[in-house]
């Protein structure tokens, strides 16, 4: 019989897995709405620029490219997280085992190169790159392009974010840089709880926070898997010099987004084939730390 401990702890770890995932969507359709509302209401601050400035047509325009992200950022989140990566219901092709296949006692078989056990998804990823807590899955071979177009977009989104909501810090900021101003960009939570602003000041000034902030993440990770995607490599094999598997700029790209690499990016839908399997590589360098 399972103790109530047990089954608390079981539940526990279930609310803390998904937490990241529901506190991603959040904020995603959180940011969506505000700068919605920007467009929609806010920006025509004159009266004599909604007719001319900030017309029906240039609104939009910024509606739709709004929404054309946020298509495309879960549109591609949903096809990564049910196209899974592992090796379940693969044929790995025992008889032709070589370099670089090792055996997985967790999983109680061979695996291929670049292939390895993920202790969060208690399986082998073919090409694993590394496990997202945010969408709680790995990144593996079937699944790196609508990562990757999920990070470009999420970018792209945040950019044009924080361009729409810097009015909101040049309406903070008016009155000059003053106490009450910095604690409402660092710290609106303390404000809105000290009674020192409103429940909408407090809404603008921590998305537009949530902004800046998600932004600079996110431009670290898109960065960090675009020098990876062009040097060949996995996010495991970055910490290492060698670059066994690499194909040259373009053949690293195309192995990582496809064939219809130059368009895929654009729309979940455009099919882009993969042009290995995730258990063949070709070989293009030592394996192994060359000895001095």
């Amino acid at each position: 019989m399972v103790s109530l401990g047990t089954r608390l702890w079981c539940q526990m770890e279930m609310v803390c897995k998904y937490m990241p995932i529901v506190l991603n969507t959040v904020l995603v359709f959180s940011i969506t709405a505000e700068v919605s509302y920007l467009v929609i209401v806010e920006a025509p601050l004159q009266p004599d620029e909604k007719k001319t400035q900030w017309s029906t047509i240039w609104k939009s325009i910024h509606l739709f490219c709004q929404y054309f992200m946020l298509g495309n950022i879960t549109w591609n989140a949903w096809l990564f997280v049910n196209a899974s990566p592992s090796i379940r219901g693969v044929f790995l092709g025992g008889e032709a085992m070589g370099q670089g296949w090792r055996f997985c006692y967790a999983c109680e078989t061979h695996t291929p190169p670049r292939c390895s056990h993920c202790y969060d998804c208690n399986v082998c990823v073919l090409r694993r790159d590394h496990h997202c807590v945010f969408f709680g899955q790995c990144v593996g071979f079937r699944n790196y392009r609508y990562f990757f177009s999920c990070l470009l977009f999420m970018w792209s989104g945040l950019l044009y974010a924080v361009v729409m909501n810097a009015e909101v810090f040049i309406v903070i900021l008016k009155e000059g840089v003053t106490f009450h101003s910095i604690m409402l960009l660092l710290v609106p939570w303390i404000m809105l709880v000290s009674g020192q602003v409103t429940a909408r000041a407090f809404a603008f000034a921590f998305i537009a926070d949530t902004c800046v902030v998600g932004f600079l993440l996110v431009a670290g990770f898109l960065f960090f898997h675009v020098a990876l995607m062009l040097r060949g490599q996995t996010t495991r094999e970055w910490h290492s010099s060698r670059r066994p598997y690499s194909l040259g700029i373009v053949g690293n790209i195309r192995e990582c987004l496809g064939t219809r690499w130059y368009l895929c990016w654009l729309c979940p839908l455009i099919p882009s084939p993969l042009p290995g399997d995730g258990i063949n590589f070709k070989v293009t360098g030592p394996l192994e730390p060359v000895r001095g």
